[in-house]
């Protein structure tokens, strides 16, 4: 009786101690929610790139054809715009979590969480720029999906571990476009949209329901 008290003691503690040192709050619905805005995205992006007659085919993509034309600008905004509704949903949903779990959403295990993110992210980002600045627009897909996969894993460190594997996932399809720069959007549809339905759907079973 003492042995499964001890027991039970020490599962609480070791509860205690994971909620304290790492961001559990992340909410699976958002990661559903933000691979279906890439989804919708991907697909205004392919209306931008093949039925303006910009590219005709992805596999005569010419990164070159669309440099400094509205349809660049158009793809920008686009891409602006799923950002800031997958970050807003992300937002929103764990403020929610965390009310209905009563833990604070702002503290050292969620700020360790965002600069172990926004490093990688922001290196990526500056590195993203200066390739569009220099026109080389073909392996700016794979660029993104594989500083997003290394800010995962930097992150996986401060919530659920499973993120880890989606970090894997994200970079290993990276290097994977990296050689088909034509079907950049392809892999960008299936990085940010599909494994992000993927990844949110597990999450959810597991910690949300």
């Amino acid at each position: 009786m003492e042995e499964n008290q001890v027991q039970q003691d020490l599962a609480s503690i070791r509860s205690l101690m994971e909620r304290s040192s790492k961001f559990i709050s992340l909410s699976g619905l958002s990661g559903i929610l933000a691979g279906i805005y890439a989804l919708i995205g991907s697909g205004a992006a392919y209306c931008i790139l093949y039925n303006t007659g910009s590219v005709s085919s992805p596999s005569r993509y010419n990164a070159l054809s669309i440099y400094n034309s509205v349809e660049l600008v158009q793809l920008m905004g686009l891409s602006l715009v799923v950002l800031v509704a997958s970050i807003a949903t992300g937002v929103l949903l764990s403020v929610k979590k965390a009310r209905k779990n009563r833990v604070s959403i702002w503290g050292p295990s969620s700020r360790a969480l965002l600069f172990n993110m926004m490093v990688p992210l922001l290196t990526g980002g500056i590195l993203i720029l200066i390739l569009l600045l220099r026109g080389y627009l073909g392996i700016i897909a794979p660029t993104t999906l594989i500083f997003y996969g290394l800010s995962l894993i930097g992150a996986s460190n401060n919530t659920f571990y499973d993120v880890k594997y989606l970090g894997f996932s994200e970079i290993i399809l990276g290097l994977i476009a990296a050689l088909f720069p034509g079907w950049g959007l392809l892999f960008w549809a299936i990085g940010f949209g599909v494994l992000h339905i993927v990844y949110g759907s597990i999450m959810y079973i597991k910690y949300d329901r």
